[in-house]
């Protein structure tokens, strides 16, 4: 899931200069520095460290979501599971409308639940309740940030949407789903701004899965021509493309008609 906002400190910036009545305010120039020591953090274990230290000495900030989101977003980042969780949840417990906590829940649940768990079910309810909350949230959601332009806010609203598709597109894969997992990620590649590669790899799978060869390979071959997609994500896609031209002509061979059966010569018997 891609980061689709404007970064938290321009945000900041407005906050503790007075320009933004209803974003979050820093109270003292004390937390203003303590803020900005989180947003310039240069590693995920120090953004952790600086965002707990905010939350440890100003118990009462305005940020207390946001921050509580970023280190939700930083243990995802660490593939900590358990520690995503805790965080994110904290997160909506601050502020539940916290849309982008809400991405970081349903991708981490859509994420990591298997078919055969035996939570299946529940977890996969949980991220697809996430992702519909943020396509009913999101339309009608205020710019987080007043100096955003109203074609830059149109672009984060279409890429918050997106992923929330793409959490509905791994929920119904993992059910077996794969029809709707391919509407779903077909929506989600559609409507981004800039649309995510690795949904587009997500895409060819579930047009594998559902028997769509050629579209599988189109939609692989899309993913090399994409300029932010990356080394990793364009050989998963070649693999994916290679699945489908296998499987396409296992397809083929298997409804082929059979050939004509040839009669053997048959040995004239010698006269006695």
């Amino acid at each position: 899931m891609k980061n689709i906002l404007l970064p938290v400190s321009m945000v900041l910036a407005l906050a503790a200069a007075g320009l933004a009545q209803k974003q979050p305010h820093a109270k003292s120039n004390e937390e203003v520095k303590a803020l900005n020591d989180v947003f310039q953090a240069t590693d995920v274990d120090a953004q952790i460290a600086a965002a707990n230290a905010v939350l440890e000495k100003y118990a009462d900030t305005e940020f207390k979501s946001t921050l509580l989101q970023m280190i939700a977003a930083d243990y995802q980042r660490k593939n900590d599971y358990p520690k995503t969780i805790v965080y994110g949840d904290r997160a909506l417990e601050a502020d539940p409308q916290n849309y982008e906590a809400m991405l970081i829940l349903g991708n981490e649940y859509a994420k990591i639940t298997k078919e055969n768990d035996l939570d299946r079910d529940e977890k996969l309810s949980k991220a697809e309740g996430y992702a519909n909350k943020v396509l009913a949230i999101v339309p009608t959601a205020a710019k987080p940030n007043p100096r955003m332009t109203d074609p830059q806010w149109a672009d984060a609203q279409k890429d918050l949407q997106s992923s929330a598709h793409e959490i509905l597109g791994m929920a119904a894969l993992t059910r077996k789903k794969t029809d709707l997992a391919v509407t779903e990620f077909k929506t989600s590649v559609d409507i981004a701004a800039t649309p995510d590669p690795a949904t587009y790899v997500r895409l060819a799978v579930a047009y594998n899965l559902a028997g769509k060869y050629d579209e599988a390979i189109a939609t692989a071959d899309k993913v090399a021509t994409l300029p932010n997609a990356v080394a990793q994500v364009k050989s998963v896609a070649q693999a994916e493309r290679v699945r489908a031209i296998q499987a396409k002509k296992k397809a083929a061979a298997a409804t082929a008609p059979p050939a004509p059966a040839t009669t053997p010569a048959t040995a004239e018997t010698p006269k006695q």
